[in-house]
């Protein structure tokens, strides 16, 4: 089990940044880690996922080209670069972690057995 610690958030305005972190208690070469959001009323959504080891990253449609995914091996932990944000990115962030067991599985919730608490994201148009 991965305990996960999500931080970062905030209220900022139409076309600006944020960055959000996930602090994992331990990582290991086999590990993907993925960020999901979930905005009121609508289920939770794949945004963006990272292969431990190899780095490999992969995205949603909706944020290709404005958030960028990323892992630091010696604090393991992960980020989210948010760029461009849009009044429709205001959701609850979560990180997520789990081995990873095919590319095929990675933007679905169900690949994940652990999970952050989650860090509010509000963008203000």
């Amino acid at each position: 089990q991965v305990q996960l610690v999500e931080s970062g958030g905030g209220l900022v305005q139409a076309g600006g940044s944020l960055r959000l972190s996930c602090a994992a208690s331990r990582t290991f070469s086999s590990l993907a880690m993925a960020w999901f959001r979930q905005a009121p009323g609508k289920d939770r959504e794949f945004v963006a996922a990272i292969i431990w080891n190899s780095g490999s990253t992969y995205y949603a449609d909706s944020v290709k080209g404005r958030f960028t995914i990323s892992r630091d091996n010696a604090k393991n932990t992960m980020y989210l670069q948010m760029n461009s944000l849009k009044p429709e990115d205001t959701a609850v962030y979560y990180c997520a972690a789990d081995f990873y067991r095919g590319t095929f599985r990675l933007g679905t919730e169900g690949a994940y057995d652990d999970w952050g608490q989650g860090t509010q994201v509000t963008v203000s148009s």
